[in-house]
């Protein structure tokens, strides 16, 4: 290990030691846990506190842009800003033919959604062993020797070894599928805890990535800061110390480091700005009932933040400062801006990623963007719907968690802001690997590696 962190305080990449196998790391992603939350004393997260104590801890962990779920899980574990690794939204933006607004195809597979390698995947091929559960933008990633995916398939191995074990049995497999029966997301948390604690505690791999989604879903719901809230992430709290119980009966406790963080913090939302209503008005586009079917101008939103489309190229320079004038008058919105300036953001530009919008549109703060299109109203008050995010990172309220904890962690340590830029490159230094260039940096203050 001393030579190994010579060689990379000297600058050196040309002779390498080998990767660290008696390095475990769970990474753990507690989704939508606002770092203004976390420094709530009275936030019941009792089993986050003392792997907080008995480590390193940042006050604020600034998100990329967009401020989106799968994104930000993919900048974690490629410590590159979406401009690199490609990821826009929950999914892969696809273009239609002719004047069809785009869709997402949520289960695109992991190797046409992130365009860089990740932290699995050099783990992987140095030897290292690696596992997910209910992680995004992972789907058939060859790099992966054990998978529990966010719907999970009774014929895959995992599944067939819980079911075997007693853990689960096969109709709650099925239950965890898309449609009516998958409605209670705190059950599916705990299935997603137990198969995580399954895969450590089996097959003990060297990086595992887990995450949860209550706390999003009841944020979303019911809105940050309040009794439901307070309860989901409490819930999370316990389930990460059922995962911490589980590594603890594997007897490798000493050999593994917790890194906990969150994909985004969430915003209070009171009102819906509708931008496709705004297209239809102006006649941009047509709808039926809710749904846009024909259009010259797509919007597709994304919580605080909706990416604008002039589906003819040929096009955009007539119609964009047009629609720049329109947003930037409708109630609501707080900044439009072009496309062409998304590096500025960390963002592609529209020619580089054909996700990215041609304008990115911004909400004041208690708005939140609704693809829905009935009606003519452009706003209108939220209704079962709390809160959101999406917004740009530089709001505080989007910051998030950062803890981490164990092998390897300098006890004590609190950072005053970092990125989530900078997850990868640090769990490739506690597994003595080498990703290729990365934005973000390793987190070398709170290391402690003899």
């Amino acid at each position: 290990m001393f030579l190994r962190s010579l060689i990379f305080a000297l600058g050196f990449t040309a002779v390498l030691c080998a990767a660290d196998k008696d390095q475990h790391i769970i990474l753990i992603s507690i989704d939508g846990f606002p770092a203004w939350m976390w420094k709530d004393p009275s936030l019941p997260v009792p089993t986050l506190r003392k792997l907080a104590s008995e480590g390193a801890q940042s006050e604020a962990m600034t998100v990329s842009n967009p401020s989106i779920t799968w994104i930000n899980h993919t900048t974690m574990v490629t410590g590159v800003n979406p401009q690199k690794h490609g990821v826009l939204f929950n999914g892969l933006l696809v273009r239609q033919e002719g004047n069809k607004p785009p869709r997402i195809e949520q289960w695109a597979p992991k190797n046409r959604l992130v365009h860089v390698p990740t932290i699995y995947d050099i783990a992987h091929k140095e030897g290292l062993t690696t596992a997910e559960v209910d992680w995004v933008a992972i789907k058939n990633a060859d790099t992966i020797d054990w998978s529990f995916e966010e719907i999970p398939d009774a014929s895959r191995p995992i599944e067939q070894e819980m079911i075997a074990a007693g853990i689960m049995t096969e109709e709650q497999v099925g239950w965890m599928t898309p449609g009516p029966q998958r409605k209670n997301m705190a059950w599916h948390d705990l299935m997603w805890t137990r198969a995580a604690s399954h895969i450590f505690k089996s097959h003990q791999p060297n990086l595992l990535l887990y995450h949860t989604l209550n706390s999003d879903g009841t944020h979303h719901r019911y809105g940050p800061a309040n009794m439901a809230s307070y309860t989901a992430l409490a819930y999370a709290d316990r389930l990460v110390g059922d995962l911490v119980q589980a590594v603890d009966e594997s007897g490798l406790r000493d050999k593994t480091t917790f890194v906990i963080a969150t994909d985004h913090g969430f915003k209070k939302v009171s009102k819906f700005v509708y931008p496709n209503v705004v297209l239809k008005n102006a006649g941009y586009a047509r709808a039926f009932g809710n749904a846009i079917t024909q259009c010259d101008v797509a919007a597709m939103t994304q919580g605080g933040l909706c990416f604008v489309y002039v589906l003819d190229p040929a096009r955009k320079s007539e119609m964009l400062p047009k629609l720049k004038e329109l947003f930037a008058s409708t109630e609501g919105i707080e900044k439009v801006i072009d496309g062409s300036e998304g590096p500025s953001l960390g963002m592609p530009t529209p020619t580089e990623n054909q996700g990215m919008g041609d304008l990115v549109l911004y909400a004041k703060a208690g708005y939140a963007f609704n693809n829905a299109a009935a009606g003519e109203a452009v706003t209108a008050p939220s209704i079962d719907y709390g809160g959101t995010h999406g917004y740009l990172n530089s709001d505080p309220e989007l910051d998030g968690i950062f803890i981490a904890s164990g092998k390897g962690i300098k006890k004590g340590t609190v950072l005053s802001r970092m990125a989530n830029l900078d997850i990868a490159p640090t769990i490739a230094r506690l597994l003595e690997i080498e990703m290729p260039s990365m934005d973000g940096r390793v987190l070398e203050e709170i290391l402690d590696v003899k």
